[in-house]
């Protein structure tokens, strides 16, 4: 058996209760890794943790440390959606999803970062969208949270690079999850016109990627955006 170098890791994984977070979480937890899911509540197992409060951040990486031992791997996967046109965005459609998707990112990434630096095989993975790189009309505010978790994680790809953290992202396409099944019928299906598979994803195809990203076969990968979308995006 191939030995992917994660058996007996520690990693946090967010938005954990559902969706593209679930799959991580469950198909690092069958190669062995001790995972902490986490989510707004305790659904599924979860930690509780609001990602976007900086207090309780700090407090969930303390217990991680302090029940593990240490953080290896960190899966930012929590992500919401506010969609409407520019014009008719309010306040707060666009400051919560980027509080969610972008502002948490941040603050979880600077409290493991001591910790990742100190592990021998730390990983950092970022769940983001092809959105985040083509845009999307009616999604202003998702596709820039997502471009920001591109360039969130090539900067700390270059700032922990010398410690051996390696931080990359995942830019998935239409993947079949609670959010994307509720769409209409009409943009599923332009979605689906776009890939060159003619199918939409599932959430256990983004898991894989982001298990290798985590793993030792991509030991000498770091600062990359790797697509999950079927061809969406060939570019």
């Amino acid at each position: 058996m191939l030995d992917l170098g994660v058996k007996g890791a520690v990693a946090v994984v967010t938005g954990a209760a559902g969706g593209i977070g679930k799959a991580i979480a469950e198909t690092l937890t069958a190669e062995g890794v001790n995972v902490v899911g986490v989510d707004l509540s305790d659904a599924n197992g979860c930690v509780a943790c609001d990602v976007t409060n900086r207090g309780q951040v700090d407090a969930l990486v303390q217990s991680v440390i302090d029940e593990h031992g240490g953080v290896d791997f960190l899966i930012h996967a929590a992500g919401i959606t506010r969609d409407n046109v520019l014009w008719k965005l309010e306040d707060d459609d666009w400051s919560s999803v980027m509080r969610v998707n972008l502002d948490a990112a941040f603050l979880l990434l600077r409290a493991a970062s001591p910790h990742l630096r100190a592990s021998k095989r730390a990983s950092v993975v970022m769940i983001t969208s092809i959105n985040g790189q083509r845009g999307k009309r009616g999604q202003s505010n998702y596709a820039a949270s997502k471009a920001g978790l591109i360039g969130l994680a090539k900067s700390g790809a270059r700032e922990l690079g010398r410690d051996g953290v390696r931080v990359n992202a995942v830019a998935p396409g239409l993947i079949d999850t609670a959010m994307t099944l509720n769409l209409p019928e009409k943009v599923r299906a332009t979605a689906i016109a776009e890939t060159v598979l003619c199918k939409s994803g599932t959430p256990e195809d983004v898991a894989g990627v982001a298990l290798f990203l985590c793993s030792s076969l991509a030991g000498h990968m770091t600062g990359q955006v790797l697509r999950v979308d079927g061809g969406q995006l060939i570019a």
